[in-house]
């Protein structure tokens, strides 16, 4: 392996796990990619999407020559792991809801998943809780909200807290409730953008949990020949992404290149 590890989402919650990355190997080569012309995924029907992921991934792939494919995102992972797999001849690695460490973690056995509405209602994530979580009171909030005020966030906009609030009351109230919440998953890699508000805005100390690093160790265990390797820093999106260039710049990227997809759908 010699090409970057190249991370993809449909926005800018993929530099969340950017960014555990870079805090476990600090001289890891690392590409971006975001579909920022379909954001947000969760609009979209599951087959077209599932289709789009695969060539603008497949594109990603091809712009960047990566030897690994993260997919920092939990919509894209549910849908098209197995159609990446299928396509591409480079490992690929997903993400889903850290729902297992937080069950493990909680001692209240009540865990709450904050997650977009896609995600929440998906079979793979009821699937997840039924094999790691059975034993505990598991309250979902879909909470879409809060993955514009991460992009918004880091386009240089001030965070809306009263609009992060009304997002978050079904999870405050939890906390109240018998056995309290204890332990919070963060299931959409935007979250963890806004961690330190979120932290602020709790009434009660919780434990956050995402999948940053369980993916970091992952990306070690597939590709140790890159965690010391040159940085990289390109970045490819699918629209114009001028306000997002300080923000990607913070996260160690450079100013986005336009992704050309031939068989987009």
């Amino acid at each position: 392996m010699s090409g970057p590890v190249l991370l993809f989402d449909s926005g800018v919650g993929g530099l969340s796990v950017a960014r555990a990355l870079r805090q476990h190997y600090p001289r890891l080569s690392m590409c971006y990619a975001c579909d920022n012309a379909w954001l947000p995924y969760g609009l979209r029907d599951d087959v077209t999407l599932s289709k789009r992921i695969v060539s603008v991934c497949k594109a990603a792939v091809a712009a960047s020559q990566a030897s690994v494919l993260v997919v920092a995102c939990n919509t894209a992972s549910t849908l098209a792991l197995e159609g990446l797999r299928a396509t591409l001849d480079i490992p690929v690695i997903g993400t889903v809801p850290a729902i297992k460490p937080a069950a493990l973690n909680s001692r209240t056995r009540h865990i709450g998943l904050l997650a977009t509405t896609a995600t929440v209602n998906r079979p793979y994530t009821q699937a997840l809780i039924n094999s790691f979580a059975s034993d505990c009171v598991v309250t979902k909030v879909a909470a879409d909200a809060l993955v514009t005020e991460a992009e918004a966030w880091l386009s240089g906009t001030p965070i809306d807290e009263q609009r992060l609030n009304l997002a978050l009351t079904p999870l405050w109230q939890a906390t109240q409730a018998t056995p309290a919440l204890d332990t919070v998953v963060l299931g959409c890699t935007h979250f963890p953008l806004l961690k330190p508000e979120l932290i602020r805005l709790s009434p009660v100390p919780l434990v956050w949990v995402d999948s940053g690093d369980a993916i970091a160790r992952r990306v070690g265990q597939v590709a140790p020949t890159l965690v010391n390797g040159t940085q990289d820093g390109r970045c490819f999106t699918t629209a114009p992404a001028l306000p997002l260039i300080k923000g990607l710049a913070r996260f160690g990227f450079q100013a986005p290149q336009r992704l050309t997809i031939p068989d987009a759908v």
